[in-house]
């Protein structure tokens, strides 16, 4: 059996008339909602465990999504810690008359797998096997390093506020 089999997953669906914004578009609450559903579910998925979302960043919404657009959002594992996971959301749209899909959206969650306690829950370790796999995983470290060296700056910088 493939160890990485559960380390991704996609989510289809239409956009509804309940998810318009003032706009005309698909409102960006109702698609950072749905990229949390689709990073929950790969999370879940990979740990057999209820996650919470400990971290998202680096949302990049690139093209509106229309009415009636079909949606897919394709949640990939990217790096495994003791008890968390980095998981790339990625979402597509295209009106299903044609064929022509758009990126729309990208993000980086981060879940942490919780026992029937509350506790955090250790998980089994990720190994990339794939060059796209391989690429997710060394961009999962480097967000880790740069959120790291942001934490530093953040909390130098409020400790100067408090003087």
């Amino acid at each position: 059996m493939n160890q990485n089999a559960d380390a991704d997953i996609t989510l289809r669906f239409l956009a509804e008339p309940s998810d318009v914004n003032f706009g005309g578009n698909v409102h960006g609450g109702n698609v950072m909602k749905w990229i949390d559903h689709a990073g929950y579910t790969c999370a879940a998925n990979w740990s057999s465990a209820y996650c919470v979302t400990a971290y998202v960043g680096g949302i990049r919404f690139l093209k509106p999504i229309s009415v009636g657009d079909l949606v897919e959002l394709k949640a990939e594992l990217m790096h495994t810690g003791r008890t968390s996971m980095h998981i790339s959301v990625s979402v597509h749209a295209r009106n299903p008359r044609d064929r022509e899909r758009r990126f729309t959206t990208h993000c980086i969650l981060v879940f942490v797998a919780l026992d029937d306690s509350g506790k955090p829950l250790r998980i089994r370790d990720f190994e990339p096997v794939t060059e796209h796999s391989k690429r997710l995983n060394a961009y999962a470290k480097r967000m880790i390093e740069l959120r790291e060296q942001l934490q530093t700056e953040s909390q130098s910088f409020l400790s100067t506020m408090e003087a």
